[in-house]
């Protein structure tokens, strides 16, 4: 296995991971949902596929990472999604060749639930529905050459849990069963319909996860990480901040980090 120094490129057996997108341990504090979920590509022979697709605010970067590796859009065969959340499917209209893989249990519980009210993208599920290319799984299937799918319901009934199997070790791909490493320690979770549902999804990702040395698991919204000594250790560097304009035209702007280790807000100039 190789593994680039910024943690976003992983080579194990005949794939080659490459993560679009880090996701992101945090809520804003008084603008709603901040969404920054993990996005991952994988390549496998002549298959693309994509872990989760994030939401609106990152189709730009995906538009950009695509053109940066030489690849078009409708180079991927196959979207993956972990649950219906916004911030994890709504582009998967991005991709409309695409097979589009979702659990039944969370399409079928998606379609249920009201508008207006919740972070279900309701229109796109209700057109994801009928979409030629949608591809409705259950427990346990292969939904990728290599790669099963595992129910884990807790943050919502129907998510999945995408284990690869790369030969000399694996990589778990966990959505928002378990978000991050506080929840992956703690064994509780913000945004559960039910605690002990939860925990039990989670003592199963510990489980997928530690069945091999080696082993990586990719959060729905952290950074990779392994085992070392039965701790959990990180791959590869937090990115995260805003750019603000809060001075008097546009060519100064105010970059804010979002990391625990931050100095003071600091003046940049525009880019």
């Amino acid at each position: 296995m190789s593994v680039s120094k910024d943690g976003k490129k992983f080579s194990i057996g005949d794939y080659e991971i490459d993560i679009i997108v880090h996701g992101f341990p945090g809520k804003s504090v008084c603008h709603g949902s901040l969404g920054f979920s993990t996005i991952a590509l994988i390549r496998h022979g002549d298959r693309l596929a994509l872990v989760d697709v994030g939401s609106f605010g990152q189709r730009g970067l995906l538009m950009e990472h695509f053109a940066e590796r030489g690849l078009a859009l409708s180079d991927v065969t196959d979207v993956l999604l972990t649950h219906s959340h916004y911030d994890h499917s709504i582009n998967w209209t991005m991709f409309p060749d695409a097979r589009i893989v979702i659990g039944q249990t969370e399409l079928d519980w998606s379609l249920e639930q009201p508008w207006g009210v919740t972070v279900v993208p309701e229109l796109y599920v209700r057109e994801l529905k009928t979409w030629p290319t949608l591809c409705t799984v259950e427990d346990g299937a292969e939904v990728f050459p290599g790669i099963t799918a595992h129910m884990a319901a807790g943050h919502t009934p129907g998510s999945l849990v995408f284990v690869l199997d790369g030969g000399e070790r694996d990589i778990v791909f966990t959505g928002d069963a378990c978000k991050n490493r506080a929840e992956l320690l703690s064994r509780a979770a913000d945004m559960t319909y039910d605690a002990a549902v939860t925990r039990a999804s989670i003592d199963a990702i510990w489980s997928f996860w530690s069945r091999r040395p080696g082993n990586i698991l990719m959060p729905g919204h952290d950074l990779p990480m392994v085992l070392e000594n039965d701790e959990p250790r990180y791959l590869g560097k937090r990115e995260a901040a805003i750019r603000a304009w809060y001075g008097e035209d546009l060519n100064e702007t105010t970059v804010i980090s979002l990391l625990p280790d931050a100095a003071a807000p600091a003046k940049a100039a525009a880019e």
